[in-house]
């Protein structure tokens, strides 16, 4: 349901700490102008940026936002050359505008296939982040929830065979997911019409409210924002008990 009253979020005020978001309907936004999918892109990762910056205002402590999946390589390789394009730029000014905000960027997944010039980016922005708290944008790039549970269950196996690991638990397993370290997100939000997971953050999404919008990505400002986080504050999080 819609926020009516206009009310723009006030800083701590019932806000979750960790939003995931699946930016859905940049081609679909695009087709819709007569203009070509990678336009979509352009203007899906300037919207990205603005609620990013929002998210930060109102004390959101992370965002977590599905930018390419493992599976996104099938696309046509001019639209994925876009993506690439779009990746490059944000990460370069990200390392620009890093120190300057005191903002941390992660990103997740499996960076072994981006360009050595990506992965240097990638670097350095962890490094950045390193030397700061607060605020932090994690971006998910070449990622699979399944991949993601698969690569952990290696690596635990792995540790496990060599008497680096003891016996498995829910919480030793998540600090082999590319998400250790970070909570569980509070509220996933799905712009673009559709309503399942897409293959996004299926180990740390459990107990996630989930929030669904016909509104397409590139359209999604603070104030959709707003409408999603005032659904949340209206469910009732029992987490399997009762209350």
């Amino acid at each position: 349901m819609a926020n009516t009253n206009n009310k723009t979020n006030t800083p701590g005020e019932g806000i979750p700490r960790h939003i995931a978001i699946i930016l859905d309907g940049n081609g679909r936004w695009a087709k819709k102008r007569g203009l070509p999918r990678t336009a979509g892109h352009a203007v899906g990762a300037e919207t990205f940026r603005k609620i990013a910056t929002y998210c930060k205002d109102i004390g959101v402590d992370y965002l977590t936002v599905y930018a390419f999946s493992t599976e996104n390589w099938k696309r046509p390789p001019a639209e994925v050359r876009t993506i690439m394009a779009l990746l490059n730029r944000y990460l370069q000014e990200a390392v620009d505008t890093m120190e300057r905000d005191h903002i941390r960027m992660k990103v997740l997944g499996d960076i072994s296939a981006l360009s050595e010039e990506q992965r240097a980016l990638v670097a350095k922005t962890e490094e950045i982040s390193s030397h700061y708290e607060g605020f932090q944008a994690n971006i998910c790039i070449n990622y699979g929830g399944r991949d993601e549970i698969l690569h952990a269950a290696r690596r635990y196996a792995e540790d496990f065979a060599a008497g680096k690991a003891d016996a498995l638990t829910e919480e030793r397993f998540g600090g082999y997911l590319y998400s250790a370290g970070i909570p569980d997100p509070d509220l996933l939000i799905r712009p673009g019409g559709e309503q399942r997971l897409s293959n996004f953050l299926l180990w740390q999404c459990a107990y996630a409210e989930f929030y669904f919008t016909d509104v397409l990505w590139p359209d999604f400002g603070p104030e959709e924002l707003d409408r999603a986080i005032e659904a949340y504050r209206r469910r009732d999080r029992r987490y399997g008990g009762v209350k």
